[in-house]
């Protein structure tokens, strides 16, 4: 056996000799090539951050696409799809003798032109905040460096562009107007010399306005004049309309608590550096509180408009679980607040989910 061994090692020895004597200067030098090529190029698939890491560039089709998701904000992004879900459908339930299925490919270009005026006003934010979110969302593509400032402003423009003439050829001028108004809102939020996010209580209005009133009026009203029926402020719609202006405003408070460090480091001014996340997470909590109360008490007093056998246990239901999550945050800690913020839009979700069913 031991024979055989030797006899095997003295073989293999043999060819390796063999091949090393046999490879010619020529082989080795496009071997030598090949190698640094493929070195080169691992080098180039990354992007050295500020802290000293290596953050993934986004390279090729999808690569491009990944970033492009990140930079439209998903959970913004799923709000106002439930949304105009919400609208939408309540607007058909209340009118299903008119329903007419030729509108879908309408009914499908508002919800782009929404995504598209979300993009734009999400995007155009972080622009303008890209130093800001190195401290407090470095995760973001622009801060993070997956996305150059030149594909960033390129998104924003077309949606920007996109967005208005979908709007403009499609639908009415009151609801081309109350688009572009919520855009113009959007851009004054973020782009200097307004730059309106530096007064806590003018921000806050804007994002109330833009994604509460703006978004829930326009998408019922601009249902209903599609299919040929009047609008009304009926109980349903001015509830939602109300409520999610109120749950906008708790929306617009919340942001800012996971973002205190960059708000100071810039010398930015919210409620949050102001009072501290630990009162924030109480004001919010609060403020929430007070609207699901109030969605009870609306239950209750129009029953005989609203499924108040729905609505009311519903409402209770999340006001507990609210409260439950409140008391579990520690507001010392970024991960738990970022949870809790995370915690907030589950229940704004929820909320769009059960309205057509009140």
């Amino acid at each position: 056996l031991t024979a055989q061994v030797g006899k095997r090692g003295e073989m293999a020895s043999t060819a390796f000799v063999s091949h090393a004597i046999n490879v010619t200067p020529a082989k080795r030098l496009q071997t030598g090539q090949a190698r640094l090529r493929w070195r080169t190029a691992r080098v180039k698939m990354t992007v050295s951050e500020p802290s000293g890491g290596e953050v993934p560039r986004s390279t090729g089709f999808w690569g491009l696409l990944r970033a492009i998701n990140k930079f439209t904000r998903p959970h913004t992004i799923r709000g106002t799809i439930l949304g105009a879900f919400a609208g939408c459908s309540r607007a058909l339930l209340e009118n299903r003798g008119m329903i007419d299925w030729g509108l879908v490919p309408t009914a499908l270009l508002g919800v782009v032109a929404l995504l598209l005026g979300n993009a734009y006003i999400v995007g155009i934010n972080q622009i303008y905040d890209v130093n800001i979110d190195k401290v407090n969302k470095p995760f973001l593509p622009l801060a993070a460096g997956e996305m150059s400032s030149r594909l960033a402003w390129i998104v924003v423009f077309a949606a920007l562009v996109g967005g208005l003439a979908i709007v403009y050829q499609f639908y009415s001028p009151l609801i081309f107007k109350l688009y572009a108004f919520g855009l113009g809102l959007g851009t004054v939020y973020s782009v200097p010399p307004f730059h309106l996010k530096r007064f806590p209580i003018i921000a806050a209005l804007i994002i109330s306005t833009v994604r509460g009133f703006l978004l829930n009026f326009g998408v019922y009203h601009a249902t209903c004049a599609a299919l040929k029926v009047p609008f009304t402020w009926n109980v349903p719609i001015t509830f939602i309309a109300t409520f999610m202006t109120v749950f906008a405003i708790v929306i617009a408070l919340s942001k800012d608590i996971p973002d205190i460090k960059g708000d100071q480091s810039y010398q930015v001014k919210t409620f949050a550096t102001r009072l501290g996340p630990a009162k924030m997470v109480k004001v919010v909590t609060s403020i929430l509180s007070l609207n699901y109360l109030m969605a009870i008490a609306v239950a209750a007093r129009f029953s005989h408009v609203l499924r108040s056998s729905f609505m009311l246990p519903a409402h209770a239901a999340l006001l507990v679980a609210l409260q439950l999550r409140s008391r579990s945050v520690n507001p010392e800690s970024i991960d738990s607040v970022k949870k809790f913020y995370a915690f907030i839009w589950l229940l704004f979700y929820t909320e769009y989910l059960m309205f057509p069913f009140f």
